[in-house]
């Protein structure tokens, strides 16, 4: 198949690969929308600052935060991925906060409306939150539009270690995700899961301990990859600019990834590599490189290295 044969090119399943096999070559793009949702270790139900490291802004795109509707964002998303990448067909991705955090009701609302603008050229529905704030009936509502788009919902593991999830202020734990994963069982739902690596407590067999637990779960269709960056706006940002801990370097990063990829399950896709913020919002780390840069020395060192997702998967 050509999508083997690419991933063997990359080393890895990519994203990329995967959308233009799976939709007969037509460029894809997502297209990010802000339903002013909010977080519940951020409004009070449990807790207030969100994540220690987060801050939205740093991966919410200026159409999304400045368009007041979301129609707006969405035909002016839909416009800029035409002008600027040449965009055939379109996914819907509600990213900003948790976007199942509100009732069922309050949500087919929500998503019926986005759905329902431009649907000719809409090919998917993407959808990210947090494992406290999935139930089966919000699984109901998503699996109700499987019929006419493809579906998958993103959920941040972040970490699999409590320890780690206290400390950034997490507000669930590993066994949350669990239950939430165990939801998705012979769902027709994707499910991506977004890990951050680099807290600075964290080992490296630590780290590696993460794709173990992934591939764990046949409903785990795709993964996101970040490496941790300190944002201006984020908790972790203040006590970064007092007391400096060490963050990945690219190198060490790639290192990283190099150990990562051959334990990975094969058939899972990977998304996303590393995470980037907006130039005026990141304190560190600065790799001093632009987004096609950072992709080009990841991708060439795993091909220079001979690194072949999967070829140190372990069944269990």
């Amino acid at each position: 198949m050509n999508a083997e044969k690419e991933s063997n090119k990359k080393g890895y399943n990519n994203y990329g690969t995967h959308l233009r096999e799976k939709y007969n070559g037509q460029k894809v793009f997502k297209v990010i929308v802000d339903g002013n949702f909010s977080c519940p270790n951020r409004d009070g139900l449990k807790g207030y600052g969100g994540c220690t490291y987060c801050n939205v802004d740093s991966f919410t795109p200026d159409i999304s935060r400045k368009a007041p509707t979301i129609e707006e964002q969405l035909l002016k998303g839909m416009e800029r991925a035409k002008k600027s990448y040449k965009a055939d067909q379109f996914i819907v991705y509600f990213q900003p906060n948790t976007n199942t955090y509100a009732s069922v009701d309050y949500l087919k609302n929500i998503y019926d409306r986005a759905l329902s603008f431009n649907p000719d050229e809409v090919v998917g529905f993407s959808v990210g939150t947090r494992p406290d704030c999935i139930d089966a009936e919000k699984v109901a509502l998503l699996e109700s539009y499987c019929d006419r788009f493809d579906v998958d919902l993103e959920m941040g593991m972040e970490s699999m270690y409590d320890e780690t999830l206290e400390k950034i202020n997490r507000g669930c734990t590993h066994a949350e995700f669990v239950t939430a994963v165990e939801l998705l069982k012979d769902s027709p739902i994707d499910l991506c899961v977004h890990t951050v690596f680099g807290f600075p407590w964290e080992t490296h067999e630590m780290m590696l301990n993460y794709i173990v637990e992934i591939n764990r779960f046949a409903q785990i269709k795709f993964v996101k990859f970040h490496h941790l960056h300190i944002v201006e706006g984020s908790i972790m940002g203040v006590h970064y600019k007092r007391n400096p801990f060490p963050l990945f370097t690219l190198e060490q990063y790639t290192d990283l990834l190099c150990d990562i990829i051959p334990l990975l399950r094969p058939d899972i896709v990977i998304q996303r590599l590393f995470g980037i913020s907006d130039w005026d919002l990141l304190i560190a780390p600065n790799w001093g490189l632009k987004k096609t840069q950072i992709q080009h020395y990841i991708d060439s060192t795993i091909k220079q290295r001979g690194v072949i997702q999967g070829s140190k998967y372990n069944p269990i």
